[in-house]
């Protein structure tokens, strides 16, 4: 399955509205009956969450404060408590304590993995295949950390298989490990792989920037939107046309000439996302998971819902047969196995978030990636709430009330300005003007809600704040939002934007969507609006890349 927390992945990182990144509240997470054992303060401590396990007894979540808590039934160990007990009150793994999580994956058996923001990879639970990556089969009563093959290097992105895992790192590495027996580990044989082993074969000089597991299949995204497949084919997933099994990795020569931005696998299908927003399936469709409107599998990808509006998440996961999208309005769709029922088509539910679609229709009814949650309803309604404010702020002459306490817990910034040695921290109005005011209102808000609603070319201007202020959460949601925001009316300013705030992943995106869709941007307002230097070396750095070629 596709990791829970990838850079282009998730409710709150992943998939969101072009207008904004959301993430879940609180009421969501009650839709998994796991978390009615859960009292009110304990659901207000949680900041990710995630349901897995084979009948979705298991449950793991972080708080606010960075410390990891399970319960659930313990198949294999899965918990990591160092014990087989099951338990419905909630143990904290001390290990990893203190350790933010920005990746986290499961398997069958099931096993976990998870990465941290320093790059460590922890992983325990079922090993029978050697896919916790520590070289035995036994299994990790409690979380490990996996180093073999992986010394200096930073883990961002995980992903597992029913038996096999993969790993990301920052510089665009894949590595895989665990069951081979369809060639899932990409090795170019079908032993299974006991340590963390780089997949190099075809990806050699690739930079790979997302990767998704299928139960025994494996699927990498490049950075210039290239699909490269491997492991078992039989129905298809791999979409390379035909159903034989393939040892190394693959490109898929079906979406040339798209560029792909998210890849999910369901258990034996495969969905992914284009940057113009557009729907690509293949594989199996025994239940219709495919959503093209019968029961046949497909060999290539093919293109649904194509009458429907811009798609900007796509849903899916190795242990289910569910399909599920969201549009750029928040209209969400499901289709496949809903309830045992074949949905062949994708239907309009009244689903604010695809996390609903898994929790509500899925079997077993797990969470397709990590689920994250706002700390308190309450704390949104008071957000610029006069009545109740203790601090102005003034943003091209109009006023944001808001309140020190919430300030000093959610950032740093803030905490180091209300001490008694800034002159701020005597003032009841602090004036603002180096941002405006839909940009800094954004920030506060987002202090509040956990979430960001704004235009992609507002989000760039946040995105200068967020980084000003060592806001790397916010820095996230913010690069999130303006590349799935990106169009070809709005690639030409977004690209001036980016040069202008030294954002250069993002420029380098622009980049290439730009000289992707190069005929149709050209002929925008934009294009011919654009400064003439930085026009001038648009040009000449999109001819060395062969981009006026014949």
């Amino acid at each position: 399955m596709s990791s829970f927390l990838c850079p282009l992945l998730c409710c709150g990182h992943q998939g969101q509205q072009q207008q904004g990144a959301t993430c879940s509240n609180p009421l969501y997470v009650s839709k998994w009956p796991l978390f009615t054992l859960l009292g009110p303060q304990e659901v207000a401590s949680i900041r990710q969450a995630c349901v897995f396990g084979t009948s979705a007894n298991e449950a793991i979540y972080c708080t606010h404060t960075d410390e990891v808590f399970v319960f659930g039934l313990n198949c294999s160990n899965c918990l990591g408590t160092g014990d087989n007990q099951s338990t419905i009150v909630p143990k904290k793994l001390d290990c990893l304590a203190g350790k933010r999580v920005v990746s986290l994956s499961y398997g069958s058996g099931p096993h976990v993995l998870l990465a941290t923001q320093d790059g460590e990879l922890y992983a325990w639970g079922h090993n029978g295949y050697s896919q916790l990556g520590n070289g035995t089969t036994n299994q990790g009563v409690s979380p490990i950390l996996v180093s073999a093959n992986l010394l200096n290097k930073k883990v961002m992105d995980v992903a597992c298989g029913s038996h096999h895992s993969m790993a990301l790192t920052n510089e665009g590495e894949v590595f895989a490990w665990g069951y081979n027996n369809c060639g899932q580990v990409g090795s170019g044989s079908t032993a299974n792989q006991p340590t963390p082993r780089k997949v190099s074969i075809c990806l050699q000089n690739k930079a790979v920037v997302s990767i998704a597991c299928g139960q025994t299949s494996s699927m990498a995204v490049a950075d210039n939107g290239e699909v490269y497949g491997w492991g078992y084919n039989g129905n298809g997933q791999l979409g390379l046309g035909n159903n034989g099994n393939q040892l190394t990795p693959c490109r898929l020569a079906a979406l040339q000439g798209v560029c792909v931005l998210q890849i999910v696998c369901g258990y034996a299908h495969s969905l992914a996302l284009t940057d113009e927003g557009l729907l690509y399936a293949w594989g199996a469709n025994t239940y219709g998971q495919l959503g093209t409107g019968n029961k046949s599998n497909q060999l290539s990808p093919v293109h649904i819902m194509a009458e429907k509006e811009r798609i900007v998440e796509i849903a899916a996961c190795h242990s289910t047969h569910t399909s599920a999208a969201k549009t750029q309005s928040g209209q969400v769709y499901m289709w496949g196995q809903c309830r045992g029922q074949a949905v062949v088509l994708p239907h309009l539910t009244h689903f604010s978030c695809t996390d609903d679609v898994f929790a509500c229709f899925a079997t077993p009814a797990v969470m397709w990636h990590v689920h994250c949650l706002i700390s308190s309803l309450s704390l949104k309604k008071e957000f610029d709430s006069p009545e109740t404010s203790d601090l102005k702020f003034s943003v091209d002459g109009r006023f944001i009330h808001v309140h020190k306490a919430v300030l000093k817990i959610r950032c740093e910034h803030f905490r180091s300005m209300f001490q008694s040695h800034w002159t701020e921290d005597m003032k009841e109005v602090i004036e603002i003007d180096q941002f405006s005011y839909p940009v800094y209102r954004s920030f506060l808000e987002f202090l509040y809600t956990d979430t960001v609603d704004l235009p992609p070319e507002d989000a760039i201007g946040l995105l200068d704040l967020a980084t000003s202020y060592c806001e790397n959460r916010l820095k996230r949601l913010c690069q999130h939002i303006i590349k799935r925001g990106i169009t070809v009316e709005n690639a030409f300013s977004l690209l001036s934007a980016a040069v202008r705030y030294d954002a250069e992943d993002l420029e380098e995106f622009c980049f290439r969507f730009c000289v992707n869709h190069l005929t149709e941007v050209t002929q925008t307002a934009a294009f011919w609006q654009m400064d003439g230097n930085l026009l001038k070396e648009f040009i000449c750095r999109a001819s060395r890349c062969g981009a006026f070629k014949n």
